[in-house]
């Protein structure tokens, strides 16, 4: 009897392993995904969005976990991270992988693009992304996409800015990257490369004048209760770059990458549009920009098309000075570019 039924409960476990073999899915890869947008702006719902399109499409083979708001450490951290391997994904901003891939740079030139269409269709041309991207191998990246912030706009609680020249003299927070800091000490600025959760007291208590983020970054995060003049220069957008470790990304069969590259068209896609609603309808309050700035008393300048062209050729030294650095190759064929989609 006892022979018997040890059979008995041995065979009733083998059954279940093996039941439990075919009936659960493959061992799951679970990988990182990293950036610095907070959870409600539409970089994160970006990212969200790949990842679940990648777990979706792999059958929960691999199982991305994102991580919003600088979990992870700040962007320059996540981007040795990922050089190191112990981060698998990343969606960084040019500003910060310039210091890796200094061609990147070219993205952040001020005044670069003269619209937001003709950004988006540069960004979105095959040959544009394959030039670029393909820089990033030799650094211990694999880029195979783009997240965005947005595009950058000035505050400033002095006076109206029209011209270069109302920009001189103001104390201004910039991002504590090359290409900001020398973009407005060219206009005459000191610019200050503060933290950015710094901000807001630095602002209030006068250690800074004005401070550059595209104009919804500046409303959600209250920049524009201590800064009153808003002026839509536009003369950034601030782009990242979805980079994946090198070694991480030779694991992936050819049909994962794939996946990620088709997981990377969402992203963007998902990013622009939820950037845009949030434009027209902001967070808790439901309305619009212009309204609010209407509510509180925030004036918004809006450049004409020769006075954004005065702020373009006011930044001609810093196009030259970077252009020696990452190389005229890249700066002519993004200029080709830029025109050849401009309407």
């Amino acid at each position: 009897m006892k022979k018997s039924f040890k059979k008995s409960s041995l065979t009733i476990c083998m059954v279940a392993l093996l039941t439990a073999a075919f009936t659960l899915p493959a061992f799951a890869d679970k990988i990182k995904f990293g950036h610095v947008a907070p959870p409600f702006h539409g970089q994160a719902k970006g990212v969200d969005a790949f990842a679940a399109y990648v777990k979706e499409k792999t059958k929960g083979k691999i199982d991305i976990a994102t991580f919003p708001a600088g979990q992870l450490g700040g962007e320059r951290s996540m981007a040795e991270q990922v050089q190191s391997g112990t981060l698998q994904i990343a969606a960084l901003t040019t500003a910060v992988l310039q210091n890796f891939v200094p061609q990147c740079a070219i993205l952040d030139m001020p005044f670069l693009f003269p619209d937001r269409k003709t950004a988006y269709a540069t960004l979105d041309d095959t040959e544009v992304q394959e030039k670029i991207f393909s820089y990033f191998p030799k650094k211990g990246f694999t880029a195979i996409g783009w997240a965005e912030n947005e595009i950058r706009d000035f505050t400033n609680n002095k006076r109206p800015i029209r011209t270069p020249e109302d920009v001189k003299g103001l104390k201004v927070r910039v991002m504590n990257s090359p290409v900001y800091l020398d973009t407005f000490k060219q206009l005459g600025a000191s610019p200050v490369g503060i933290p950015f959760p710094e901000t807001y007291n630095a602002l209030q208590t006068g250690v800074i004048d004005a401070q550059e983020n595209p104009i919804l970054t500046s409303v959600l995060m209250k920049f524009t209760e201590v800064t009153k003049y808003v002026t839509r220069t536009q003369h950034s957008l601030t782009e990242c770059i979805i980079v994946v470790g090198t070694d991480y990304w030779e694991t992936l069969t050819a049909s994962e990458k794939q996946i990620f590259r088709e997981a990377a068209k969402l992203t963007i896609e998902t990013n622009r549009s939820v950037n845009a609603g949030l434009h027209e309808a902001l967070p808790k309050s439901n309305i619009s920009i212009a309204k609010y700035a209407s509510d509180n008393g925030i004036e918004i300048i809006e450049l004409t098309t020769s006075e954004r062209e005065a702020f373009r050729v006011a930044m001609t030294p810093v196009w030259n000075k970077y252009r020696k650095k990452i190389g005229d190759d890249i700066f002519d064929f993004m200029l080709e570019k830029i025109k050849a989609h401009q309407q």
